[in-house]
């Protein structure tokens, strides 16, 4: 049996990105459904400088205790590029040299995390990889932690954008991107250090949540940003793009403008019964809501696939169905249905 519904969102006025500004890659991605709102050559490999902070940020949460303390070493002062000025013996926690990393892009905080956080270096790399791979950036390779060029470092606006979605789920990230002003605290000396954020959406776009600016004569100018209006949180990514904050904030009021957040299927109103061979009815249920940003009059088509009836020995929580969410004849979303 399958039970066809049609969903339907409206009354959005659509506003045409302006083509005048130039990224040779860029994307924009909707962070809780992955959807692809725009994008032009995403897919190809590109150096991101210093957006490769994002991957170190997030593995670095997501493996090693941020409120541990760690010793400047020698060969982490003086990294070339963007700097917080470390000095060796040093003493900072993990957490506030993240903020280093992420508001001032600090190439010694990303060296310092690398080597002092695992055996050597090349661990944590390796470490990066394999969150990137986590997140569903499969066309990436990284070779340092701080992102200045090597032939063979490099992603795609496609896979940052999979990477940033994936690391602003956690809290502690999207508390640091987020964060315009940030006092640390070098330990040793009781010195207090004063960080600000470099990117400027932070201050210039109402709802602005992130993420990394990015520099380098190969890469050009990069930016990963992220905003939220109305419960939808959206990610853009330009490469190589000399406009970037602009085109990033163009991209940002076109993807607002035009989409909005639409709940497909809400879990808790989810009332479908079936009966078993014996006529006796049972209550279905399923895990998950479902949230999909839809366009002015887009469509959506929803089937329930379902038997005529159960067995007669159904059990609790038994998988008896799916649930599938279709847009152009594209399966997008997809889940099981079971008996309660």
């Amino acid at each position: 049996m399958i039970v066809v519904f049609c969903f339907i969102c409206s009354s959005i006025t659509y506003k045409q990105v302006n083509a005048n500004s130039y990224s040779r890659s860029e994307i924009v991605m909707e962070k809780l459904s992955g959807r692809i709102i725009h994008e032009t050559n995403a897919y190809e490999k590109l150096p991101i400088a210093s957006t490769t902070k994002i991957i170190t940020a997030i593995t670095v949460i997501e493996n090693f205790d941020v409120n541990k303390t760690v010793v400047i070493p020698y060969e982490c002062v003086g990294i070339e590029g963007s700097s917080i000025y470390l000095r060796e013996n040093e003493e900072y926690t993990v957490l506030d040299l993240l903020y280093g990393l992420m508001l001032r892009s600090g190439n010694d905080c990303a060296e310092t995390l690398a080597t002092t956080l695992t055996k050597n270096k090349s661990e944590f790399i390796k470490l990066m990889n394999e969150t990137a791979k986590k997140c569903g950036a499969i066309n990436s390779n990284f070779t340092n932690p701080h992102g200045l060029h090597d032939e063979n470092h490099y992603s795609t606006a496609y896979d940052l954008a999979k990477i940033t979605c994936f690391a602003l789920q956690n809290q502690t990230f999207k508390q640091i991107v987020s964060t315009k002003r940030h006092t640390a605290m070098e330990l040793s000396s009781q010195t207090k250090k004063v960080w600000v954020n470099k990117n400027k959406l932070l201050n210039d776009f109402l709802g602005a949540t992130g993420v990394k600016t990015g520099f380098t004569k190969k890469a050009g100018r990069c930016l990963v940003s992220s905003a939220e209006k109305n419960g939808m949180e959206i990610i853009t990514v330009v490469l190589d793009c000399p406009m970037m904050f602009e085109r990033s904030e163009e991209l940002l009021n076109s993807s607002f403008n035009n989409y909005k957040l639409v709940k497909i299927i809400d879990k808790d109103k989810f009332n479908y019964t079936l009966p078993d061979k014996n006529g006796n009815y049972h209550q279905l249920k399923i895990t998950s809501s479902f949230y999909y940003p839809l366009k002015n009059d887009e469509k959506l088509n929803a089937k329930l696939n379902l038997p005529k009836r159960l067995s007669n020995k159904v059990k609790s929580g038994e998988i008896v169905g799916k649930i599938e969410i279709y847009g152009l004849k594209q399966l997008i979303f997809s889940q099981n249905i079971y008996t309660l």
